[in-house]
């Protein structure tokens, strides 16, 4: 237990202090769209009230993508894996403490820019509790599947641009249903959003360890 929160402490230290605005980018992303949506559509304010969950989930989707060229890369060339290895730790324990990681580091913060951003569009009361059930059931999936990209693509070049390519359909079950939880606030929704979520994070621990293991093998 303490080797693991030994790597959680580091993994957040990394990602909060890892420079390019850490984890508050992805939340002024979010802000932004919040912000300057209600100008690209006018001052429409039922109109707002329908679509602004749904826009809200999209800034949550694109959000997701900012940090992952700092997820498994880094250490990937500066020989953590391999240290790790050495100790016979193995690459989908150390993933798995990294995904919590990334999780912590953008999702709560998501959680909170939520409230303001819901206020902007006009959002009710009830449409707000059901966005921020959804995001917390959404966003951990959201982060499982950017630390399968990252790894996957962390010895591309173009291993940012090519991850948000790949991320952005392989997210669109969570956004699906997330977003359809909003109009249709019988809980199915929300619960096959959760359902996902869950399994993108039990089975993202192995998919990007395989990968780093591809990588260092290769």
């Amino acid at each position: 237990m303490s080797l693991l929160a030994a790597l959680l402490r580091r993994d957040l230290g990394l990602l909060f202090g890892g420079g390019r605005g850490g984890p508050w980018l992805p939340v002024l992303f979010f802000v932004a769209v919040a912000v300057l949506f209600p100008f690209a559509v006018g001052p429409d304010a039922p109109l707002l009230a329908r679509t602004g969950g749904g826009v809200l989930w999209v800034a949550a989707l694109l959000a997701a993508i900012l940090p992952i060229d700092r997820l498994v890369a880094p250490d990937l060339e500066a020989g953590f894996f391999d240290q790790f290895a050495l100790r016979g730790i193995s690459e989908e324990l150390v993933l798995a403490v990294r995904l919590l990681a990334h999780w912590l580091s953008f999702g709560p913060l998501l959680l909170v820019a939520a409230l303001p951003g819901a206020a902007l569009l006009g959002l009710s009361s009830g449409t707000t509790r059901l966005l921020l059930l959804g995001l917390v059931a959404g966003t951990p999936g959201l982060a499982a599947i950017g630390l399968t990209i990252s790894a996957l693509t962390a010895t591309l070049r173009t291993g940012v641009a090519l991850g948000g390519l790949l991320l952005i359909p392989l997210a669109v079950p969570i956004l699906i249903f997330g977003a359809g939880a909003l109009a249709n606030p019988d809980g199915a929704g929300l619960a096959l959003c959760a359902a996902i979520s869950l399994a993108l994070c039990a089975i993202a621990p192995f998919a990007a360890g395989s990968a780093v293991r591809a990588a260092r093998e290769g």
